[in-house]
């Protein structure tokens, strides 16, 4: 960054670090103590909707790697479209499963990125529920290379459970990188993978 950049208020781009997707296990742990979430086993890469033949390439590519698990049942990830026009790469695992489903994300995000499509890539998220069937995803911000939590109250609208959002992000301060500033915590409605 030169005097410039610094003079006029402009920062430099976090570049993003996927290898912070291998706390999620971890964090999973204090996060179970703390709130009593679990994990679902189904997680997700959001990105925008890209077409053509170099993404069918892709995503050929990352069935072949993650078919490679003899443990799997059912296809490695499924392409998704939600309702707002995005794309999410789907995996499903059991809920114990929560260090292959990272690994899945991982994979992922990195096939997306070593082949060009690093700048359609939006978030990654994994599912988490507690015993009365409340929904929450730790949301990875891809651009940031930080966390945040996502909790969509039951029922119908779209409305969030704010206070169990901040609860989850004092929980897990010490365990991932957590986005603070709180403008960028923007919903994943409907989302694959919750």
């Amino acid at each position: 960054m030169g005097l410039l950049d610094i003079l006029l208020g402009r920062t430099k781009p976090v570049a993003p670090d996927l290898d912070q997707l291998f706390a999620l296990p971890s964090a999973a742990v204090t996060l179970q103590a703390a709130t009593s979430f679990t994990p679902t086993g189904h997680g997700a890469v959001c990105f925008a909707t890209v077409e053509g033949s170099a993404f069918e390439q892709t995503h050929r590519e990352v069935q072949a790697l993650l078919d490679a698990d003899a443990d799997r049942t059912g296809p490695p990830v499924e392409l998704e479209r939600d309702a707002y026009g995005y794309s999410w790469l789907v995996s499903r695992r059991g809920p114990d499963e929560l260090p292959l489903l990272v690994n899945d994300l991982h994979a992922v995000n990195s096939s997306m990125e070593v082949n060009g499509f690093g700048p359609q890539l939006l978030c990654s998220l994994a599912g988490f529920q507690d015993d009365s069937g409340r929904r929450l995803a730790l949301v990875y911000l891809y651009k940031r290379g930080t966390f945040y939590p996502f909790a969509p109250l039951p029922g119908a609208g779209q409305r969030r459970d704010n206070a169990l959002e901040l609860q989850v992000k004092a929980a897990l301060a010490d365990d991932l990188r957590i986005e603070q500033d709180l403008g960028r915590w923007f919903p994943v409605w409907g989302a694959p993978g919750m």
